[in-house]
This record gives C-alpha cells, structure tokens and sequence, in this order.
C-alpha cells in the first residue's frame, strides 16, 4: 500500500517558454508531402486552442441516456517579430521579381515545430523540454499594426491564427499535435528525432508524422 504525498521536492513541475521554432512548408514532390525544414528565428508565443468535443445529451425512459461528443479540432496562434521568407507563401504572399511580392495569394499549407521548457522547483528551466509538432496547417490573414517610431520604440509583433487538418495515426484517430517529452524518452531516440526535425551537417530537417517517429523510436528501443 502506498500514501499519497504532496508538493514532494523535484516534483513542484511546470512548463515555459518558447523556442527552437522549424518551418516545413507542404511539398508534392517528397515521400511526406513537406519540404526541407527552415529555422523560425524571433518566436514570442504559440497558444494552443483546441476546441469541438462539444457534448450532445441524449434522454430516453426519461433519464438522461448518453452524452456524445463532436469531433476535436485542434488550432493555435502564432506570435513572432519575425517570420523565415518561406513562410510567405504560407501567408498569401508571392514574389513576382527580385524584391518585389503581392498579397491575396493561394496559402500553402505546412508543418510547424517548436519546443517548450519543463521546470521543477530543483532544476527550474533546465529539467527537460517538449517539443510540439503541428501537422497539416494553415494561416489565416492577420493584421499587421505598424505605428510611428518614438519615444517608447516597439517592434511589430506578428500574429497567425492556425488551423489544422489531421495526419493519419496507426491505431488511434488522425492528429493534428504530437508532444515529445525529454523526460520520458531515451536519450537515444532523442537524439534521433532532433536530428531528424533540426538536420545534422550530413541531412538536411524533415518533419517526423507520427507513424515515422514511432517507427524510429521502436527502432531504437530495440
């Protein structure tokens, strides 16, 4: 039998920060439909939304006889000072010359990765991370709010709405958000999945779906 204890030292956990962001923008011509990943420099924020899983009641016999749910959705929000010029297409942009781009453009579609902080109250931001991947998607048309420079200066701090088309899964529903936690895999296939999502001076970035980065790890936990 055990006793349930509280607030026990090292487990006082919580999460932070935003990083490490990679682009990997749709392309019909790889195996896994998204090209060679490209780093997003000046990230200030990611805000996951999900939403759906709305509940249905049924009543029969005059008792309530089920709750259903809808389908998930997954979305999200991204801030940044700036963007990687590859993001452009996402973002209705073209270039028709050297220099030169117009809006109001088809929006590509892509995979985004970043990596958030796992703190404890012994380690603090250096106990592990996680880094999130999104699959399948697409930018929404967002403001942009340029003021005159003076005497209190700010950057412009860019902002997307995110939404999501899901990648199939092996034996569970399609996804549109994957979490890997440092904590709880090995070292090994670690390494193997940030070699992976972030390229070595022999390959170049590629995102992982699901069904890949399953595959490594069994590989590797062999």
């Amino acid at each position: 039998m055990a006793v349930l204890e509280w607030d026990k030292q090292a487990e006082h956990f919580y999460e932070t920060g935003v990083s490490n962001g990679v682009l990997y923008v749709a392309d019909s011509t790889t195996d896994n439909g998204y090209g060679t990943g490209v780093a997003w420099n000046g990230l200030t924020a990611v805000t996951a939304s999900p939403s759906g899983a709305d509940v249905t009641n049924l009543y029969a016999d005059d008792i309530k006889y089920l709750a259903l749910r809808s389908a998930e959705d997954f979305g999200a929000t991204v801030e940044a000072y700036t963007y990687p010029d590859e993001f452009a297409e996402c973002d209705g942009s073209a270039t028709i010359s050297k220099g030169v781009t117009i809006g109001q453009q088809p929006r590509k579609s892509f995979c985004f990765c970043y990596r958030t902080a796992i703190g404890n109250d012994v380690d603090f931001e250096n106990h592990g991370y996680k880094i999130h991947i999104v699959y399948g998607a697409s930018a929404s048309p967002s403001e942009k709010n340029y003021q005159t420079i003076n005497d209190s200066p700010e950057a412009v701090n860019f902002s997307w709405e995110l939404s999501t088309v899901p990648v199939n899964v092996t034996n569970h529903k399609p996804t549109a958000h994957l979490e890997i936690d440092s904590t709880k895999i090995n070292e090994a296939a670690l390494t193997a999945i940030k070699n992976k999502l972030y390229g070595t001076k022999d390959s170049d970035p590629v995102v992982l779906l699901p069904d890949e980065l399953l595959t490594l790890i069994a590989q590797l936990n062999q």
